[in-house]
This record gives C-alpha cells, structure tokens and sequence, in this order.
C-alpha cells in the first residue's frame, strides 16, 4: 500500500476518534461490532469503577453476519462474562442495527439513565457522538473506544483496506446523516475532507452512501 494512502487513512482515524471522553456514569454501553477489543476495553472501565452496569447493544451487520451465528450483543455478553463481569451487572439489546438504534434502543431499555459512557470502536467515535444528540438529547453522554493505532491495530477481521473503506464511509455520512436527522451537524477540517476526497479518488468506496452494498445494507437497516 503507498505511504500516501496510508497517511490520508491515519488522518481520518485520527480524526474520528479525536472525540473521545469518559466519566463516571450510570451505565457503560457497548455499541457492538466486529471488534470485541470494544468490549473488553469496557469490561475494564466496569471493574475499575466506571459504572455498575454494562449494556451491550447488536444485532448482525454487514460484518458479522458471515462471521458469527448468534446477535453481536450475545458474543459480546459472552465475552464480558468471560472477562468476569457477573451476569446481573449485563444488559442485552440485541435488534439495534445502527448507530442510532443503539441509542434509542438502549434508551427505552433504560430511560431513567443520566449519565452514559459509550464504547464504540476509534473510527465511530465522532458518529457516535453526533448521533446522541439526536437519539438521547438530555443524557449526559461520554463517548469513547479502546487505545488503538492505525494500522498496527486494525482488527484481522476486516483488515486495513476494509477499515479504510469504512472510514470514507463514515465521512460520508458525518456529511450527510444531518440533513436526514440522524446525526446533528459538525463541520469537517479541510485537510480531513481533502484525505477523504483522495482516498475516494484511490477506489475506497465500497461502504459510500452511494455504493450498491452499501444500499444493501441501508435497506436492511445497516449503515
């Protein structure tokens, strides 16, 4: 891979995960994925005294539905009693398909939450924090993700090109959820847009808006 690409990709990392915060909560929440790096960084923050209770909110997605049988939440409920975490101290809500039902979700779970730390995987940090606001405007939201480097770090799961389409696809909609009223607005460096403008022009777009799998996957829910 040319150096170029691999600088435009860190930025973009960098980036997204540059929103990053924590604090004492009522409830740690997973929004699951394909990393159970994720849940293993929040079962930490759990038994250091983060919060009491841990919820862990997945269905399958375009990832996972080829790499496990059973609802992300239920691998993750897995991993975090095998970290040993107690099964009173986990919630599951396991049809969230997005971003935005993961917090709508977990919020008619449990409405008389104030204060929420959300775990996300580094790249969907800033989504994320965009999305509360809509989703669960008078929460107290921290959002935040394991201390992982681009590429060193990368999940084996879907490799550094797949991150590197995701990434392109979560500019995307960083630019375009707003005008749909799934994230509130947040203006863009342009040094960010212009690395997301050439890895566009370097063929990463398999999980664009305007890509054909990734209309499969907003049909679907997924995106």
């Amino acid at each position: 891979m040319h150096q170029t690409t691999l600088d435009h990709a860190r930025l973009l990392w960098t980036y997204l995960s540059s929103a990053r915060s924590r604090g004492n909560s009522d409830v740690v929440v997973v929004c699951c994925s394909y990393d159970l790096r994720v849940c293993d960084y929040a079962c930490r923050l759990i038994q250091e005294g983060l919060a009491p209770l841990l919820v862990v909110s997945g269905k399958r997605g375009n990832w996972t539905r080829h790499l496990w049988q059973d609802s992300e939440a239920h691998v993750f409920r897995d991993r975090a009693l095998a970290n040993g975490l107690g099964a009173g101290q986990i919630l599951v809500e396991d049809q969230a398909t997005n971003f935005g039902e993961n917090i709508g979700y977990v919020r008619r779970l449990i409405p008389q939450i104030r204060r929420a730390t959300f775990i996300t995987k580094p790249n969907s940090v800033l989504r994320v924090a965009l999305t509360i606001p809509v989703q669960w405007p008078r929460v107290t939201a921290f959002v935040d993700c394991p201390n992982l480097a681009f590429p060193e770090d990368v999940s084996n799961v879907i490799g550094v090109f797949g991150v590197i389409h995701e990434m392109v696809g979560d500019i995307d909609r960083i630019l375009e959820y707003p005008s749909q009223g799934f994230q509130v607005r947040h203006t863009l460096p342009p040094d960010v847009r212009q690395a997301w403008r050439e890895l566009i022009e370097q063929g990463f777009t398999l999980h664009r808006l305007t890509s054909p799998q990734a209309q499969s996957r907003q049909s679907t829910g997924r995106g």
